[in-house]
C-alpha cells in the first residue's frame, strides 16, 4: 500500500535499479520486528555526496570555501540547523531559501539517479517478502524523500515521515515516535537503522532496538547499540537474536 502520510500511489521501480533477493525466507520461529523504521540519507542511499555537493556550490556562489571534510560534519543534521551554520559563515539568504537550494539540488541528483547502499534493495525486499512494515524516518524534507519514494519499489514503504514533518530533528526522538505511532505499533517492537550520531541518538532515546551501519563517520560506541558493516547483515536471524535482546557489534570484530 501507498506510504501513509502520502495519498499518491508509489509506481513500480525503475528498471535500471538492482534488484533485491527474495529467496532468503523468515524461519519458523524466528522473531519478528512489528516494523523496521529506515533513515535515509546515508543509510538506504549514498546521498551524503550530493548533498556535499550541493553544499560547495551554495557556499561557492559567495565565496565561501568548503571542504568534504567540513561537509561530514554536518551529516545527519536537521536542514534547518545546516542552513542557520551556514548564515554563520556568511550565507546572505534566509534559511527556507538556504534549504530550498540544497534539496532541490539533491532532489536532482536522486531523481537522474538513486545511489542505493550495497544490500540495500536486498534487505528492504526481505521485510516486503515476509510482510514487515517499513517507515522512511529522514530529515530531509518531504519533497526530497517523495523522490526516492517514488523511486524505490512499490510498497516498499508503510509510512514516511520527513524533517518537515517534525517540530524536533534528530537526536530528538519525535520522528521515530511519529513514525511508530502512523504504522500503529509500539516503538519498543521496532528496528531503527542509522548511519549518523545524531541519528544513533533519536534511534536510543524513542526506545527501539537501535542498529548503526557506519558509512562516512564514525559511530558512537555505546553498549546498547546494534553496530554493523553492511546492510547485507540485517537478516532474519539478525533480527532474532536483537530482538531477543543480544547486542551485536560487527565493528569491533574483525573484517573478514
Amino acid at each position: 500500500m501507498p506510504p501513509t502520510t502520502s495519498s499518491a500511489t508509489v509506481p513500480g521501480p525503475d528498471p535500471a535499479q538492482p534488484s533485491g533477493d527474495t529467496s532468503e525466507t523468515w524461519g519458523t520461529g524466528l522473531r519478528r520486528p512489528r516494523a523496521v523504521l529506515w533513515d535515509m540519507d546515508g543509510t538506504l542511499i549514498d546521498s551524503e555526496q550530493y548533498w556535499i555537493a550541493a553544499e560547495t556550490e551554495l557556499l561557492a556562489g559567495f565565496g565561501i570555501p568548503w571542504t568534504h571534510e567540513q561537509g561530514l560534519t554536518l551529516v545527519g543534521s536537521p536542514l534547518p540547523r545546516a542552513a542557520a551554520f551556514f548564515q554563520g559563515l556568511g550565507v546572505p539568504l534566509e534559511i527556507p531559501a538556504i534549504i530550498d537550494f540544497l534539496i532541490s539540488r539533491v532532489s536532482s541528483a536522486v531523481a537522474a539517479e538513486v545511489p542505493w547502499q550495497p544490500g540495500a534493495v536486498a534487505a528492504l525486499a526481505r521485510l516486503r517478502a515476509a510482510g514487515i512494515p517499513c517507515a522512511l524516518v529522514t530529515m530531509s524534507f518531504r519533497s526530497l524523500a517523495g523522490v526516492f519514494v517514488d523511486r524505490a519499489p512499490a510498497g516498499t514503504f508503510d509510512a514516511v515521515v520527513a524533517g518537515d514533518d517534525v517540530t524536533h530533528g534528530k537526536p530528538h526522538p519525535e520522528a521515530y515516535l511519529t513514525a511508530a505511532d502512523l504504522l500503529g505499533v509500539p516503538v519498543e517492537d521496532c528496528v531503527v537503522v542509522e548511519d549518523s550520531p545524531s541519528g544513533v541518538g533519536a534511534a536510543l532515546a524513542c526506545g527501539a532496538v537501535p542498529v548503526g551501519i557506519e558509512v562516512m563517520v564514525p559511530l558512537p560506541d555505546d553498549p546498547r547499540l546494534n553496530r554493523v558493516r553492511s546492510l547485507d547483515s540485517l537478516t532474519p536471524e539478525f533480527y532474532d537474536r536483537v530482538l531477543g535482546g543480544e547486542v551485536i557489534d560487527l565493528l569491533s570484530a574483525p573484517s573478514a
